[in-house]
């Protein structure tokens, strides 16, 4: 299985989306610092993941996410 998913940095209340095919051990990584983008939020929680069956589902969800588009559906459905 492969995720699309939305972190929440407890540091500053922002998003940060990605995808994965381990969840546990990315947010591990973004927590340790191991994420040149994320270091600075520490710490973070997963806020709402998707599980796909390929890679390019969860990374094709992943840029949905970042757009105005899934932005907007993110609020209409209270994901964020």
């Amino acid at each position: 299985m492969f995720y699309a998913y939305i972190l929440k940095s407890l540091k500053d209340n922002r998003y940060y989306y990605g995808s994965t095919a381990d969840l546990n051990s990315r947010l591990q990584k973004h927590n340790d610092g191991e994420v040149l983008s994320t270091k600075s939020r520490r710490p973070f929680i997963i806020h709402y993941f998707e599980s796909y069956p390929t890679r390019a589902e969860a990374m094709k969800r992943e840029q949905f996410f970042k757009k105005r588009s899934g932005y907007k559906w993110l609020k209409k459905n209270n994901i964020i």
